[in-house]
């Protein structure tokens, strides 16, 4: 075991604070800022700032400002997890950061193969930030994967990187690939080309989205009949919500948790797959050798020339 210098200790505290602290300030920035509903309020996120604009108004959603206090959480635990790694020095955190980083090697080299392997952080990045917003929930704060924006921005951000690998085989290629097997689908390849994005962005936000709404109906509905069944009791015992105790908290294991980490799990699944489905590695390295064979034939014709 490493012995922990002072300077050490300094940065764990304050890897450990920072990374609490943001989602201490969201939660006391709901409590002193945004109203409480009364009754059943399902809403999107609250907008705290907003500034006209040509084609739409800019505003500034609760759901953006959580995300950017998720990402901060990540970040610095991220430093305290690798603070003091050293090659060869095992310690608990850094046992535990070493299986993220193989897992998440393994998870992207198994499914999208060996090419791909770079991609581990992008990969664990997505999982990390959908999982951990998800989670907010627990703390009283609005998911950001409960907002489409959100989800739909990192959806586009999938898109993107599924073009992009798509024209590294050239433009010609990837015009070629919307007629495949025929030329008739080509109409049927373009809906689906533009569809990937928004199916993705649906399925994570509808599934997040919906847990919390029949968790809130739910609630709703035993607090409705905690007071028909008890509401005649004396004093404080006709408030109390009998029915309420332990089935919210039986229903977050599933909905904040588990379905929150499961769509996180399977966002990430998407991307590599629609990734790597779309980079034709074979045509890639074919096109790149065609490209090698001709530098070398053009730099030995200027040498010749030149002698």
């Amino acid at each position: 075991m490493p012995v922990k210098t002072t300077a050490f200790k300094v940065r764990d505290i304050v890897f450990l604070l920072m990374t609490i602290l943001p989602i201490c300030a969201g939660i006391a920035f709901k409590v002193l800022f945004i109203p409480v509903s009364d009754g059943i309020s399902i809403t999107g996120a609250h907008i705290l700032y907003s500034v006209d604009a040509p084609v739409s108004p800019f505003i500034i959603t609760e759901a953006q400002l959580n995300s950017w206090l998720v990402i901060i959480s990540l970040l610095f635990l991220c430093l305290y997890l690798t603070n003091g790694i050293k090659e060869g020095i095992h310690t608990r955190r850094q046992v535990i950061a070493e299986w993220i980083v193989e897992a998440v090697e393994g998870l992207v080299k198994s499914n999208m193969g060996e090419y791909f392997k770079g991609f581990a952080p992008f990969v664990a990045a997505i999982m990390g930030l959908s999982a951990f917003s998800s989670l907010q929930s627990l703390v009283g704060l609005f998911p950001p994967t409960s907002d489409l924006n959100v989800v739909a921005g990192w959806a586009l951000l999938v898109f993107f990187l599924i073009t992009y690998y798509k024209m590294k085989c050239g433009p010609l290629h990837y015009l070629k690939s919307f007629g495949e097997p025929v030329p008739l689908l080509a109409p049927l390849n373009i809906i689906s080309e533009v569809s990937t994005p928004v199916s993705m962005a649906f399925r994570h936000y509808g599934n997040v989205l919906s847990g919390s709404v029949i968790s809130i109906l739910i609630a709703a509905g035993l607090q409705g009949l905690t007071n028909m069944i008890m509401g005649n009791l004396p004093g404080w015992l006709g408030e109390f919500p009998f029915l309420r105790i332990g089935v919210p908290a039986i229903l977050s294991i599933y909905f904040d948790i588990f379905s929150g980490l499961l769509q996180a799990f399977i966002f990430a699944m998407l991307t590599m797959m629609y990734v790597s489905s779309a980079f034709a590695l074979e045509d890639y390295l074919a096109r790149k050798s065609k490209r090698s064979r001709k530098a070398k034939n053009k730099a030995k014709a200027n040498t010749n020339t030149n002698t």
